[in-house]
């Protein structure tokens, strides 16, 4: 019986450690069982989207302020529609704040911050922010380093006279 006992809380403290890591990868990973309605839907768009994710975090000052919902192609512009979903507690964002794309570290994930502008009208459901700044591609900054110091030829010697 004594060993019967002893089995069965293994197993109890075995599915508590289970459900614990089940809890902490659903937390770690953005998912959630219900869906938040305190929150409003905001457009950004951009030239280049390189990397960003649906449900990538959207920042402000460090702070996590919302989550990249949608990313689809504006056919009129050909340039990249990201939908952020913003909380309701920070419905006070000027219509002129700047949105970017920025990465955690020097290879991290890629995440939207959010810049404050100085205007008086401020952003609500629907609206847009116009003032974006792009990824920054490593490749293509490599690339540009590697152009600009291998096309340029060294300077011939003057003659001493």
């Amino acid at each position: 019986m004594q060993n019967r006992t002893l089995e069965i809380g293994v197993g109890l403290f075995l599915l508590a450690g289970i459900l614990a890591l089940l809890l902490l990868a659903l937390r770690v990973s953005g998912l959630s069982a219900s869906p938040s309605s305190d929150t409003y839907k905001v457009y950004a768009y951009f030239d280049n989207i390189a990397g960003l994710t649906v449900r990538a975090k959207v920042t402000m000052a460090g702070v996590t302020i919302g989550k990249v919902t949608a990313i689809d192609l504006d056919r009129d512009s050909y340039t990249g529609r990201v939908t952020l979903q913003l909380d309701k507690s920070v419905d006070n964002l000027p219509t002129d704040s700047t949105a970017s794309i920025l990465t955690a570290g020097l290879l991290g994930e890629k995440y939207i911050g959010i810049s404050v502008g100085g205007e008086d009208a401020v952003l609500k459901d629907g609206s847009t922010i116009h003032d974006t700044q792009s990824a920054l591609v490593l490749e293509d900054l490599i690339g540009k380093f590697l152009l600009n110091t291998v096309g340029k030829e060294p300077k011939e010697a003057q003659p001493a006279n």
